[in-house]
């Protein structure tokens, strides 16, 4: 049976359906769908559809979905992980913990190097883990989660200390999450941010990426990855960082054109580094840059057909 669906060729999970001006789009997680549309007919329809076809449950309006809780309003829509939050904290002892005001301290340096005694690695792994899915909802926790999974193997009580820290922390920020507000207008803003510190990791000496994109002023994508290579300076760590940005915004781009049947505005990607800037706009090689690999130089390409624009921020600016 066909049900008229065209799939998205760079997010396979995603189908679109148009009636008309009506769009009708199905996310697809193994055997639960989400299905998004402006018409309540053509939504009923399609689960009429699926009905006649296979057999299923209809669990109505989408309220919590893979461990995240969604309220919807005529004002848009606030995603979270209240419920989950609080299970962490549960599972972890921690739930009658104080709130602190941040997820890490300034400037904490740990290594795998560590004396301090170590820890049950069963126990760290299973609070980390967990916390690692947290981070669907709350990038305000990349950077932290992503640093203290750096000690998975062999974790010591100075890294315990720095995952309890993250933990006082979603004590008191439980409720938070995102909110996507509805927008009248049909082509919106896609606009990402890119970050890199130099050589913050003490045993490898290899810088860490943060990348976000807002799509009309709500987050949408985030990341905080170490960089597979050692960078040379704080201009290469920050172009290594705005090469995986482009990456992510070339792709995103690309599945909006796909959903909404037209062409988005080209992604602004905004870099608070001028000399990683100059060197993606040079694309003639030089010693600064002739030692990057190859495949870090798509964000010049990227740049030179148009299919990303490049901003420069200024620090404190900067998210």
């Amino acid at each position: 049976m066909s049900f008229r669906f065209r799939r998205s060729p760079s997010k396979h999970a995603i189908y679109t359906r148009w009636n008309g001006e009506a769009q009708l789009v199905v996310g697809v997680y193994v055997d639960d769908l989400v299905i998004i549309g402006a018409s309540c007919d053509d939504i009923k329809h399609f689960k009429k559809e699926m009905a006649d076809a296979f057999k299923m449950s209809d669990l109505g309006l989408l309220r919590y979905y893979l461990g995240i809780e969604v309220r919807q309003s005529a004002r848009g829509t606030l995603i979270s992980q209240g419920a989950y939050a609080a299970k962490i904290l549960e599972r972890s002892g921690m739930a009658g913990c104080n709130p602190c005001q941040v997820p890490m301290a300034t400037r904490l340096k740990l290594s795998k190097m560590s004396t301090e005694p170590l820890v049950d690695a069963t126990a760290y792994r299973s609070i980390v883990g967990s916390l690692r899915y947290l981070v669907n909802t709350r990038p305000d926790l990349a950077f932290a989660v992503g640093y203290v999974s750096h000690f998975l193997e062999e974790p010591r009580k100075d890294h315990l200390a720095a995952v309890k820290q993250i933990l006082h922390y979603v004590a008191g920020t439980k409720s938070w999450g995102l909110k996507y507000e509805r927008k009248k207008e049909k082509q919106v803003q896609l606009t990402g941010f890119s970050d890199s510190d130099f050589a913050g990791d003490v045993d490898a000496r290899k810088s860490t990426t943060g990348v976000i994109f807002f799509l009309a002023n709500s987050p949408i994508t985030w990341q905080s990855m170490k960089q597979k290579v050692v960078a040379q300076s704080s201009c290469e760590a920050e172009y290594i960082a705005a090469a995986n940005a482009a990456c992510q915004g070339v792709w995103l781009a690309r599945v909006l054109a796909e959903v909404h049947g037209s062409a988005p505005s080209v992604p602004m990607l905004k870099v608070d580094n001028k000399s990683a800037i100059a060197l993606i706009k040079n694309s003639v090689l030089h010693g600064h840059s002739k030692h990057i690999e190859v495949k870090y130089h798509l964000v010049r390409e990227s740049a030179e057909k148009g299919q990303i624009n490049m901003e420069f921020i200024r620090s404190e600016e900067q998210l």
